[in-house]
This record gives structure tokens, C-alpha cells and sequence, in this order.
């Protein structure tokens, strides 16, 4: 994971000492440095950011407004020193507030703090990246894109399923015992009617299962094979 920053700072000491601390953490990129928040702006507008270190008293354009005017935000920490503008600096969703002289530990905090959150949204996007899916045929022309693990119950319909899921329900053109192949091992075959994810089930009681507020009989020739899969997924204590 690489953070790349920048510096919009219109004093050279603290653009200095901004630059020396961000060498103790090879996770930052710093991409370049700005004596003003114009030249920043201009930067924004060919270059992707993922943080920047922001002073508020500057000419020409000051700090605040330089944020008010970004249609979309980085993370940002603002350098000051002076403590007034922290309100309204944290109404403008500043991630953090850095007051001059900026005192290492203090620097460090704030390090840990945009590295534990780019992480958790690193790993966040990586899971929603990897959630297997397929997508279905529900007329002539629109593929539909379905996440497996939204998947709920498929009931058969003669020649066409019923797909239910937690966002909808789709019909299409296929038979229960094809498209039930196509599932992971956590959907089981209840009913000649019916396939369902294990994980969904919200009760158990006799020959039936219930499933989102509805309760789905179990065939007698399912019945063993359904309740030894339960059995085995570890859901019974």
C-alpha cells in the first residue's frame, strides 16, 4: 500500500519539517510541495491524491476555502498554528489537526491513524472485489449481476426459476438441478421445488425450514441428506 500526499504550505520550515517526517514512513509518497493552495488546485486537477497536508493562513486563497471548493476531498490534515480554525476546520470533515511547531509523537499519531484507515478501506474494497457472483439472463437483452452470498432460496417454476435475494428477485429460463450445479457447496437441494443457502436459514422445525419469513418444506427424499449437510455445516450446538 502506497499513500501519496502532498504539501500545500506557505512556509518553507514547515514544508521542511513536514517532508523529514514523512521520510520515516516509506508507506507515504510524497508527490510534490505548493508555497499556495492555487498551485495545489491545479495540481488536483491532473493528479490523484490520497492525502494532503494543508496550512490555513496562506495568500491568495487560505486553507478553508481551498477545501470548500474541492468537489472531491482527499484525506486532509491541516498545519496551523493557530487553534480558532479547528471547529470549522472539523465541519469541513478535516481528518486531522496538526498545531505548529508539529511535535513528532504527535506527527506519528497521525501517521497511524491514515494508515489504519486506508487499510481498513484496502481491505474493505479488496472483499467487495472479490465476492464471487454470476450473472443471469432475465430477458433478451440485460444481464443481471447477482452476488452469490445474497442468494436466498431458487424455487423451480417448470421450465423457469425464481431467483430470490436479499436486494430482488429475478426471473429466468432454467432448470433447478442445472443452475443449483453452478452453486457453491453452501446450497443444498431441499425440494424438488426448491434450493437454498444453508446460511440463510433462520429455523428449523420438522419437515420444514424457514427462510426470510417463509417456511419451506423439506421432500422426504431430501429430508436425510439436508439434515446431515446442517449437521455437518456446524450450525447445530
Amino acid at each position: 500500500m502506497i499513500i501519496r500526499s502532498i504539501i500545500i504550505e506557505d512556509e518553507p520550515l514547515a514544508i521542511e519539517v513536514i517532508k523529514s517526517y514523512l521520510k520515516e514512513f516509506p508507506v507515504f509518497e510524497l508527490l510534490a510541495t505548493f508555497n499556495n493552495a492555487i498551485d495545489g488546485l491545479a495540481y488536483l486537477k491532473e493528479n490523484s491524491v490520497d492525502v494532503i497536508f494543508l496550512d490555513i493562513n496562506m495568500p491568495l486563497l487560505d486553507g478553508l476555502s481551498f477545501i470548500r471548493s474541492l468537489t472531491k476531498k482527499p484525506t486532509i490534515i491541516i498545519t496551523s498554528a493557530y487553534k480558532e480554525h479547528a471547529v470549522e476546520s472539523y465541519d469541513l470533515e478535516v481528518f486531522d489537526y496538526l498545531m505548529k511547531p508539529i511535535e513528532f509523537s504527535r506527527f506519528v499519531k497521525t501517521v497511524n491513524k491514515i494508515t489504519s484507515a486506508f487499510e481498513s478501506k484496502s481491505s474493505s474494497d479488496s472483499q467487495l472485489t472479490n465476492r464471487p457472483y454470476i450473472f443471469i439472463k432475465i430477458d433478451k437483452k440485460k444481464l443481471q449481476k447477482v452476488y452469490i452470498d445474497e442468494i436466498l432460496v431458487i424455487e423451480s417454476l417448470k421450465d423457469y426459476l425464481k431467483i430470490k435475494t436479499e436486494s430482488g428477485r429475478f426471473i429466468i429460463h432454467q432448470t433447478l438441478s442445472a443452475f443449483t450445479d453452478l452453486l457453491p457447496d453452501n446450497f443444498i437441494r431441499i425440494h424438488r421445488s426448491y434450493t437454498i443457502a444453508i446460511n440463510k436459514i433462520d429455523a428449523i422445525e420438522a419437515n420444514s425450514l424457514e427462510i426470510d419469513g417463509i417456511r419451506y418444506t423439506i421432500g422426504r427424499t431430501y429430508a436425510e441428506k439436508v439434515k446431515d449437510k446442517i449437521l455437518k455445516s456446524g450450525l447445530v450446538i
